[in-house]
């Protein structure tokens, strides 16, 4: 990629990843809320349903920037030589990296934000100061390989489908398709992958909420599924998926739409 597109990739990448995460943050909590262990009650209702936004503002826009400026410079480099039937397996490398990267800024704001969501009486500061104070560094990085783990997946369906379906409006119409249309794409890619990936969305917010000492506070995945499975069953495992589905749904139009509009722009 000329360095003009990857300033180009990375801005438009933080101002989508920043309109996306502000704009759907109550839908956020309200997800968060009804997977949280001790319920959607208990873990504030719709009380304070802005609770953790200062974690969330902060973070948006470096790891939206991240993901991107590495999701289009990975397609770049693989693209060249390739055929056009690898086209798929080009984007789901490229969105498996960008997501390895983007969460290594997107976890310490997830964890200080669901924190913040499931205890609105606290400021997100000092769930901060007493996340690093009990836990340190490694506390920020709670849930970073459960996070990883349902991100690629996520990835590996939403980014190819997005792009498959641009490629296929683009052959119908005879021409690439405009950001709206770019949009309506990112919002059926979106929400797919949203249903598909719910029950590893649900174990990486207990892993992020598990008391430190407890058995979910270890970041296993698997058992951390098994354990909601016992409990709640299918239910469980695909609590808050109507919100899930609703925000990345919309969400998907958005960050995707304004990712292309904004990247037009710029070039």
């Amino acid at each position: 990629m000329e360095p003009r597109e990857s300033w180009a990739a990375l801005a438009a990448g933080g101002v989508a990843g920043v309109c996306v995460d502000l704009i759907l943050f109550p839908l956020d909590t309200v997800k968060t809320r009804l997977q949280s262990p001790q319920g959607f009650r208990k873990a504030g209702g719709f009380r304070g349903i802005y609770a953790g936004v200062p974690s969330t503002a902060i973070g948006s826009f470096p790891n939206a920037a991240a993901f991107f400026i590495t999701y289009e410079n990975v397609k770049s480099m693989l693209h060249h030589g390739s055929t056009s039937y690898f086209t798929p397996a080009t984007h789901m490398v490229a969105a498996s990296l960008g997501e390895v990267v983007a969460c290594l800024i997107r976890v310490p704001s997830e964890v200080v934000k669901q924190r913040a969501q499931v205890s609105p009486s606290l400021s997100t500061l000092r769930i901060l100061s007493h996340t690093l104070y009990h836990e340190g560094i490694q506390g920020l990085y709670r849930g970073y390989k459960s996070t990883v783990l349902r991100e690629i997946p996520f990835s590996l369906v939403q980014f190819p489908l997005w792009e498959s379906l641009k490629a296929l409006w683009s052959w119908k119409q005879g021409h690439v398709v405009d950001s709206w249309q770019s949009a309506v794409c990112g919002a059926f890619a979106g929400g797919f992958a949203a249903a598909v990936t719910t029950p590893l969305d649900v174990a990486k917010t207990r892993i992020m909420l598990a008391k430190a000492g407890s058995s979910n506070a270890s970041g296993n995945v698997l058992a951390a599924l098994s354990g909601i499975w016992r409990t709640q069953g299918l239910s469980g495992l695909f609590a808050g998926v109507v919100p899930r589905m609703a925000a990345i749904s919309l969400g998907g139009f958005i960050f995707l739409g304004t990712y292309e509009k904004t990247r037009q722009l710029l070039l």
